[in-house]
């Protein structure tokens, strides 16, 4: 944890990914995040797999947060929210609107409550479009953003990318536009904020920023950034498994094709145009394909690291584990107090030199911290009591 956002308070209305993901950069960068969970809790804190203190997932989008747990259908637990809205900086949920709305957690409400709120809603479609009510998930954003389909540029079949991208795109959105609103905060900007962070249109945006392409300039321009479309643009094999390799620059093409006996190609008129060599990528990807086999990726790893071309080996989920540049940084070390049983966690990857890291704090128990967080806001002990003993709230 890194002591940047210190002083601003965050309440997350949030569960899976979306939101939890967002909550945790921003716990992680040194703001108090609050996460706000049903009585039964995030479904991800107990999704297979699970182990000591929970469900992986949940385990890997919850840190640095303190946890309220607390049912919202009830018109004393929303009114008990209320008095925790009063004193945040920012509010923050991946809802559906009309869910909010019926919950008193949409802006208006929330604005009347808190006047300095930043507000900010993660949610599936734009409420200015015709879709602004359609239920959005992972692989529903993935379809309709465009990035499902776009293999069949190349040939091949509409697939969902093996990874939830869009949640956490549209996360990294919502802490983006967060961070922006806390700096017009502290720039003088009065009155409540409204950031809304639809996962369509950012995964749209997102998707769209190269294969925007000749359409950028004309009505029926074309669409689609060539080299990424090949379909040659791939892993290839070599004698004893599969690398990547991407000669991108003139130099780097003109010393591949050296190294493998093709300096021919090199001597071709569209060569060294960098407006025509894109035109002839899938000849020179053929080229590619048909010379990694002579050597295993090894020899070629090294091989291509000395003409300083760029290359990868390519491994598989479990490889990662073994990686020795994760390895060398610590990647996935538990940090100090996780529950025992925990083999590894994940990082925040980004690093801000001569900022003193805090020590993390593992994921929570479902309401661990009810009962401090509604004294803070000014509840005694015989008003949490009652609202503990009517199911209001869970504390742990």
């Amino acid at each position: 944890m890194l002591p940047l956002l210190d002083g601003v308070r965050i309440i997350e209305v949030g569960a899976v990914v979306l939101g939890p993901y967002a909550g945790q950069i921003l716990a992680d960068l040194g703001a108090e995040v609050i996460k706000v969970e049903a009585l039964d809790g995030d479904i991800a804190r107990n999704a297979h797999p699970a182990g000591p203190g929970g469900g992986a997932l949940f385990l890997n989008n919850n840190r640095n947060k303190r946890m309220l747990a607390i049912d919202l259908k009830k018109p004393e637990g929303r009114a008990a929210l209320a008095r925790l809205i009063r004193t945040a900086d920012v509010f923050f949920h991946n809802m559906r609107v009309d869910a909010a709305e019926r919950l008193g957690l949409g802006f208006d409400a929330v604005a009347e409550v808190n006047p300095r709120v930043i507000h900010c809603a993660a949610i599936g479609f734009g409420q200015r479009g015709p879709y602004r009510d359609r239920p959005a998930f992972d692989d529903i954003i993935q379809a309709a953003s465009g990035l499902a389909g776009i293999d069949a540029a190349s040939g091949g079949d509409p697939r969902f990318v093996p990874t939830v991208l869009a949640d956490k795109v549209a996360a990294l959105h919502a802490v983006y536009g967060i961070l922006a609103a806390l700096v017009a905060r502290a720039n003088g900007r009065t009155g409540p904020i409204k950031v809304e962070v639809p996962m369509f249109e950012a995964l749209a945006a997102f998707l769209l920023n190269e294969h925007l392409a000749g359409a950028t300039f004309a009505a029926d321009g074309a669409l689609g950034y060539p080299r990424i479309l090949s379909p040659n643009r791939r892993p290839f094999r070599t004698a004893d498994g599969w690398i990547a390799v991407l000669p991108y620059t003139e130099r780097q093409w003109r010393s591949f094709l050296t190294e493998v006996g093709r300096g021919d190609i090199a001597e071709e008129g569209w060569f060294a145009d960098p407006r025509e060599r894109p035109a002839h990528i899938d000849e020179l990807y053929a080229i590619v394909a048909e010379s990694l086999p002579a050597r295993s990726t090894a020899v070629w790893l090294e091989t291509l690291a000395a003409r300083d071309i760029p290359c990868s080996a390519v491994p598989d989920l479990p490889g990662l584990l073994d990686d020795p540049h994760l390895a060398e940084i610590g990647f996935f070390d538990v940090p100090d107090g996780y529950p025992e049983g925990i083999k590894r966690a994940l990082p925040q990857p980004v690093l801000f030199d001569g900022i003193p890291p805090a020590p993390d704090i593992a994921p929570r128990a479902l309401g661990a911290d009810s009962r401090a967080l509604l004294q803070e806001a000014g509840f005694d002990q015989s008003e949490i009591d009652v609202l503990v003993h009517s199911g209001t709230i869970a504390a742990a």
